[in-house]
């Protein structure tokens, strides 16, 4: 029988037949960094460097060097080290730099099979009296669905500290027919499982050239969610898992080691590789708490409203939970004038008060919510803030016990950032008034929106955190706009937002990083080191 349109196109994307070079093509075939690189979870004195060099034939071993410096042309240099990528770990490499200087801007390079990568950019954390921070968040990133314009508009800025991605950095879908759509084709073409799959498609998604932009230009601080494993994951199971698809822990594990080798983060081992919650401070202006609420402690999803309200549930774990109290109180204790939290889902009430909307978030565990609350009464926790992804749109408000019988004194506020690409509503007219409605029903909403991608920009001092949502007007095209939708103000010590103009980008006299230095200087140095490399692993080979 003659193939249909439907099954010719879908024929056509798994052979690559209608979209060749799909891919950002700049670099040639032998270039060795195709999935370009990246630096995350910075500290005042350290930096975690990340890329993946691709192999060369069937080795098993590939040398390689790096190098972090003062300067764009990497000549300050002030360290350095090599390795071997392996097989072992899909060729890609992380290196824990520590010795760094705090609230410095540094540059890094690697070197393998005669070239040279990239220039990445980095800022550690400071220290002491921090005056002022600017940040970006973001979330939800499907490939298939649209280009990565947020990513485009984020490696433009000169101006941040560090940008924080909130989680489905990937997406396990197949999406065949957001891919016929966009023409951006995922790899592997179905749905990932197995361990092969998941590297796969974290490396289609490194491939795009404006994700390898942000990572270039800036820190990632970066927490999965559930699309990096999948939809509505938990440690036990997931919506989208079935006994077809194989046993549940194979997928979470390959899952989690795939991400481990292809993120920027650091491995840490107190928690376990299954949590990957952690902190992060700047100087006396911030304390950002990175939770887990997806595989580091969470019950299984509730099936009857009285398991919901079981007082034992928990969405964080009781060993997170206490370590975010013991954090909490640490910087109230100290002096940090803003306590955020940086988490996957929702926090406040959304809905109705007698029929939440979404149990996959903190309505569905209100017991969870109210320790927390109780916990930030406990320690007179002042200016406390929750930055959130997951639900493809923007929104500001602020965090009550019960809003809707009463509107209490709020206990904190919280920013949700539009996606990256992932879709809200995609009819304007539908999303306003979908908004509208919203705004009617929940009286600690101050904003929302469904319509826009885009990036929420905080930008802070001691006396205010303003929160700016920039957004793109489409993603079905690399050709796109850009402006800021919404500009809310929070004063120190108060939970009332206020009405406020973007602030003006500041362009750094550093410069941004660049792809086309001219390292011919280190050319002699960098020969030596692979020849000494290469000895390196015949030695292992030999056994010696």
């Amino acid at each position: 029988m003659p193939l249909s349109r439907r099954e010719f196109l879908i024929d056509s994307l798994a052979s690559g037949f209608l979209f060749p070079g799909g891919k950002d093509q700049r670099k040639q075939a032998g270039f060795p960094f195709r999935h370009g690189i990246a630096s995350g979870d910075p500290l005042t004195d350290a930096i975690i460097l990340w890329t993946r060099i691709s192999p060369d034939g069937d080795r098993d071993l590939v040398p390689y060097r790096w190098v972090v410096a003062t300067d764009r042309s990497l000549q300050g240099i002030v360290a350095s080290g090599e390795g071997l990528a392996s097989a072992e770990r899909d060729f890609t490499v992380k290196h824990d730099v520590r010795g760094l200087l705090p609230g410095k801007t540094y540059f890094y390079a690697f070197y393998a099979r005669g070239h040279w990568s990239d220039t990445g950019r980095f800022r550690t954390l400071p220290e002491g009296n921090v005056d002022h921070l600017r940040l970006a968040f973001t979330s939800c990133s499907n490939y298939a669905a649209g280009y990565f314009n947020v990513y485009r508009e984020l490696s433009h800025r000169h101006d941040l500290d560090v940008v924080l991605h909130l989680g489905d950095y990937i997406y396990e879908y197949a999406n065949i027919e957001e891919s016929l759509a966009s023409g951006r084709v995922n790899e592997p073409l179905g749905e990932t499982v197995s361990l092969e799959d998941y590297r796969a498609r974290h490396a289609c998604y490194k491939a795009d050239k404006d994700l390898q932009a942000v990572h270039r230009q800036h820190a990632f601080i970066a927490i999965w969610d559930d699309h990096e494993v999948a939809n509505n994951a938990w440690q036990g199971g997931a919506a989208n898992h079935s006994l077809i698809q194989g046993e549940w822990g194979q997928r979470l594990s390959a899952a989690v080691q795939a991400y481990y080798e292809w993120m920027p983060v650091r491995e840490i081992s107190h928690t376990g590789r299954l949590a990957l919650y952690r902190g992060y401070r700047f100087g006396n202006l911030l304390d950002l708490s990175v939770l887990d609420t997806r595989l580091a402690g969470r019950d299984a999803p509730a099936e009857t409203p009285d398991a919901i309200n079981a007082e034992e549930r928990t969405l964080l774990g009781a060993e997170q939970e206490a370590w975010l109290e013991t954090r909490l109180a640490s910087a109230q204790q100290e002096g940090v004038t803003w306590k955020l939290l940086g988490q996957q889902v929702m926090m406040a009430q959304f809905g109705l008060a007698e029929q939440p909307f979404n149990y996959d978030q903190w309505d569905g565990y209100p017991a969870a919510r109210r320790r927390l609350f109780d916990c930030i009464r406990r320690h007179n926790v002042e200016n406390f803030g929750v930055l959130t992804g997951d639900i493809h749109s923007g929104w500001a408000m602020t965090l009550n016990d019960d809003p809707f019988t009463s509107i209490d004194t709020p206990i904190g506020f919280e920013l949700v950032t539009p996606a990256v690409t992932s879709p809200g509503i995609s009819n304007k007219t539908t999303a306003a008034l979908a908004g509208s409605s919203l705004m009617q029903v929940m009286p600690h909403l101050e904003f929302i929106d469904f319509y826009y991608r885009g990036f929420v920009l905080l930008d802070i001092t001691h006396d205010h955190l303003q929160a700016e949502w920039w957004v793109v007007n489409r993603v079905d095209s690399p050709r796109y706009d850009s402006a800021c939708l919404k500009a809310l103000k929070l004063k120190r010590g108060e939970y009332r937002y206020i009405e406020s103009q973007p602030v003006k980008p500041v362009t750094s006299s550093i410069g941004l990083a660049d792809f086309s230095e001219d390292l011919s200087y280190l050319r002699n140095w960098s020969a030596g080191d692979e020849r000494a490399a290469t000895d390196m692993i015949a030695a292992l080979h030999s056994g010696n």
